[in-house]
């Protein structure tokens, strides 16, 4: 028991220190990125004729509560030339009728060709659009999964990159200029770029747009736009300097088309379809000595909506956790091989010991410290340094993730909100993140017993947050 007590508390102490080197990294890399965006107009790309084209693949599966306001904030991005491609993927509600009347849709008579295989596309509608240098294309398909209505606006898609965004998102205005940027600067070595996620809970949005930035009211959605700075200012910033990029949200990731063809598209087996692809391109770049790179800054913003019941953020948690877990387990060979560098040695064990196993770990230490306490043979010290390993080094990482925020790209102006954050930042060390982990330890089992289900997140609606 004490030798276990021991193992465990090493493991935390490892992984803090890393969390405390990728912070510092982080910081670094952002005061960097921030100086060298001082000097680049995104308005040089707005108005060069270099600029590539692009397309914007939305899926949608019943998402008619926010799917109007979603594409009509799309309208509205400043970029010189870009589509839209709604791909309506079995959706039971009325999301296909909406859009067929607030669009004023017509069926076409193109040819579906499956460049990467898909379910069914049953039609393709187009819409008269408001602006000349936008496309509004609809795909209606049968339900086969997010990874397939992905694939599905590939194939339909005519420009050489292609942005995912989620139907429950909005993309700032400028979003495209920025993270268009490191493809205008090394086109040939670029093949994929991510932007920040945030949390819209509790902004006021009205037609698409975020007008005003503010912290949700309610606590659940508070601890996830806490828990969202600390994953992306802390942590893929400076996975990204590292050139070990492992993942890019599928809320906001712009992608070169022609490898992502070359290597079948999203994997339709797997529910975190956006973390196996960029493994994926890692794993088939890196041995060819063309180990193109994925990047992720912090500037261009995807705004989303985050669950606000335990029970739909925790089949959220669960089938990230899955997802993760399928990604790595498909890419296995990539596990401390040197032929992957820096990648194979460091990002991909990282993802497996921390992301991965972290759950199981922290579980195991509850449960062995609290069996050590009722037998009396628990190791005080070692439960002092657990619980200061676990608990105050999680509320230490949280604030500096804050500070972070506030240091660098002050997205929340008033000081209130910024209060609240350093509020958030301690509470939700105690009992919000030992739900998580729960949440994620069930997505450990659900991933060993092979469960593939995707899950249900209610909506109430970008625009009701307001």
């Amino acid at each position: 028991m004490v030798g276990l007590q021991k193992a465990i508390l090493l493991y935390f102490l490892g992984i803090n220190l890393l969390y405390l080197f990728l912070f510092l990294l982080s910081l670094w890399a952002i005061i960097d990125y921030l100086r060298h965006t001082s000097y680049r107009d995104p308005r040089e790309i707005l108005q060069s004729r270099l600029t590539p084209p692009l397309s914007i693949l939305v899926p949608a599966h019943n998402e008619a509560t926010t799917i109007v306001t979603s594409i009509r904030a799309l309208f509205h991005l400043r970029y010189p030339k870009y589509e839209i491609l709604v791909i309506n993927d079995g959706s039971t509600d009325q999301t296909l009728h909406k859009l067929m009347e607030t669009f004023h849709l017509r069926r076409t008579k193109r040819i579906y060709h499956k460049t990467i295989p898909t379910c069914n596309v049953k039609d393709i509608y187009v819409a008269d659009q408001p602006m000349p240098w936008v496309d509004l294309i609809v795909i209606d398909k049968e339900k086969g999964g997010k990874a397939d209505a992905l694939n599905a606006g590939i194939n339909v898609s005519r420009y050489p990159l292609f942005c995912s965004v989620d139907a429950d998102s909005i993309l700032e205005q400028d979003s495209l200029l920025r993270v268009a940027m490191p493809f205008m600067e090394r086109f040939p070595g670029t093949l994929a770029v991510g932007g920040i996620v945030r949390v819209a809970n509790g902004c006021q949005i009205s037609e698409g747009v975020v007008r005003s930035v503010k912290v949700p009211k309610r606590w659940l959605p508070r601890f996830q736009t806490v828990e969202y700075l600390r994953a992306f200012l802390s942590g893929r910033v400076a996975w990204s300097k590292l050139k070990s990029l492992l993942i890019i949200s599928g809320a906001f990731g712009l992608f070169k088309k022609a490898p992502v063809i070359e290597a079948n598209g999203y994997d339709p087996r797997t529910v975190g379809e956006d973390m196996e692809l960029v493994v994926r391109l890692h794993r088939r770049n890196y041995p060819r000595g063309t180990q193109g790179r994925i990047e992720f800054i912090p500037d261009p913003v995807c705004w989303t909506e985050v669950p606000e019941n335990l029970r739909a953020l925790w089949r959220q948690r669960n089938r990230w956790q899955r997802g993760l877990g399928q990604a790595l387990f498909r890419n296995l060979p990539m596990l401390l091989n040197p032929r992957y560098r820096l990648l194979g040695l460091l990002g991909v064990p990282y993802f497996w010991i921390v992301e991965f196993l972290s759950p199981v770990v922290e579980l195991l230490g509850y449960l062995v410290f609290l069996v050590a306490i009722l037998a009396h043979v628990v190791q005080w010290q070692a439960f002092g340094a657990f619980f200061l390993l676990t608990v105050l080094m999680g509320m230490n990482l949280s604030l500096l993730a804050v500070l972070l925020e506030e240091m660098t790209l002050h997205r929340y102006p008033r000081v209130r909100d910024l209060l609240r954050l350093f509020a958030v930042a301690i509470l939700e060390n105690l009992g919000y993140r030992q739900i998580i982990q729960l949440a994620r330890m069930d997505g450990v089992i659900d991933f060993l017993r092979k469960q593939n289900v995707w899950g249900f997140m209610e909506r109430k609606g970008l625009e009701s947050h307001a």
